[in-house]
């Protein structure tokens, strides 16, 4: 970043200590632990805590500067305080309004994503699409909210010429808060479905909350949306931006695969794509038509070998002694997602296939049947064994036919596995964030 005046314009606050013409910092932290030599720390004000309380332990651990609330920036002032300190009086405002600034000054082009299931996925596919080509910044791991996502264009360096942006949405207004700040050129909706009801309490709103990234799109920009979703038809714009359909009867979809070379032919708008993919789940093929749709409205050429590094807790593959195969996939889940893991489970070789699964969180009160649904899939895939982990869990086993395995606790879970997996076995284990099923393998 510029100097220190120029942060504090662009984070609309007051530089109140610090040299105006000292170089900018490296970066922007909200956690005075991972604060250290070059960043800003930005003192947020939470719901139980004013981070602007650990702006002196942060200043004690060699950062750059601070963005602090005027009478926090005061007392720093009486103590002599002589790196950069910003008074704002509304914290959170001048770290979207840096990350704005910061965004207009790299000039990169911006790819926003976001979508029910998958958008995490699609980004990384997204990322590792466009590397051979040119110098690409993406968030790391869940990075994708109103506070991570604006830490992510701030730690992008001068010289990128593609930021790839995953954006999360719990409520209506939340993609809105995202787009102003990340401006994208290209936005992604991955695809849209039952997920935050708490909330939203019916499909057709998390549709338009989703849908919020194409009503505010600049004009000519392009937006990328899955063929024939008749949720998002009312939202598109079809005057003044570029739009992308991928899928089946889509512009992007998925002439042949092969599963044993990871070959991919792709047809996009006419134009073949050949791709060989490290990897072959379904629903990651569908999001790679989507990842083709953004590259290609971004006017980039792409082909060859795509290898990916996927976010963690996200499908990774992990082989325990003895033979059995697990596939940690516990970041997160909803029926999209828990329906689609489950498919891929039930198409892969294993002498047994065993589910353990965590409860699908932020449902509303239709959850129990959105269980109930999921158990039932399991059974009629075949799944031999159920593990529901938790009382949440247990209304995947009402319509379930298999053998079931009831646990209190992801500990619980793993004991369990120790004593039933068979070499030759293979596991999934997938729930909400909330249950800690990466507990299972500890």
């Amino acid at each position: 970043m510029k100097d220190a005046a120029w942060v504090a314009e662009a984070a609309g606050g007051e530089l109140v200590a610090g040299e105006p013409g000292v170089a900018g910092p490296r970066r922007a932290v909200v956690d005075s632990r991972d604060a250290g030599e070059g960043d800003l720390f930005v003192g947020l004000h939470g719901a139980n805590a004013d981070g602007s309380r650990f702006a002196q332990s942060a200043l004690e651990a060699g950062v750059w500067g601070v963005l602090v609330g005027p009478s926090r920036a005061r007392e720093l002032v009486e103590h002599g305080v002589t790196a950069p300190v910003i008074a704002s009086h509304n914290t959170l405002h001048g770290l979207w309004s840096l990350a704005r600034a910061w965004r207009r000054e790299l000039g990169a082009r911006v790819v926003g994503v976001t979508g029910s299931t998958g958008k995490t996925s699609t980004k990384d596919i997204l990322a590792a699409l466009l590397a051979p080509h040119i110098r690409v910044h993406r968030n790391r791991e869940n990075w994708n909210t109103e506070i991570g996502l604006p830490l992510t264009i701030l730690e992008a360096e001068e010289g990128i010429d593609a930021l790839v942006l995953e954006m999360a949405m719990r409520g209506e207004g939340q993609i809105a808060e995202l787009v102003a700040i990340a401006d994208p050129d290209v936005g992604v909706i991955v695809n849209v479905g039952p997920v935050h009801l708490e909330l939203l309490e019916t499909v057709e709103r998390v549709a338009a909350a989703k849908a919020e990234l194409i009503r505010d799109l600049h004009p000519g920009a392009a937006c990328v949306v899955p063929a024939s979703e008749p949720l998002l038809a009312g939202h598109l714009r079809t005057g003044d931006l570029d739009t992308w359909t991928f899928g089946p009867g889509g512009e992007v979809s998925l002439l042949a695969f092969d599963a044993t070379t990871g070959r991919a032919e792709i047809e996009a708008r006419m134009e073949t794509i050949e791709l060989t993919l490290s990897y072959s789940e379904p629903y990651n093929l569908l999001n790679t038509l989507a990842a083709v749709a953004a590259v290609r409205a971004l006017d980039i050429d792409v082909g060859g070998p795509v290898n990916v590094r996927f976010s963690s807790l996200r499908g990774e593959v992990v082989e325990l002694p003895g033979g059995v195969i697990v596939v940690n996939d516990c970041y997160n889940a909803n029926p999209m997602s828990m329906r689609a893991a489950l498919d891929h489970l039930e198409a892969s070789a294993a002498e047994r296939r065993i589910a353990v699964l965590g409860t699908m969180a932020e449902l509303g009160p239709d959850s129990g049947s959105y269980h109930r649904e999921i158990g039932a899939h399991a059974s009629d895939l075949g799944i031999d064994v159920l593990v529901p982990v938790g009382d949440d869990a247990l209304d995947y086993t009402r319509d379930f036919d298999g053998e079931v395995h009831p646990v209190a606790t992801p500990e619980e879970a793993g004991a369990l596995l120790q004593e039933l997996a068979r070499p030759g076995d293979r596991v999934l284990i997938k729930g909400s964030r909330s249950v800690g099923l990466e507990r299972v393998l500890a």
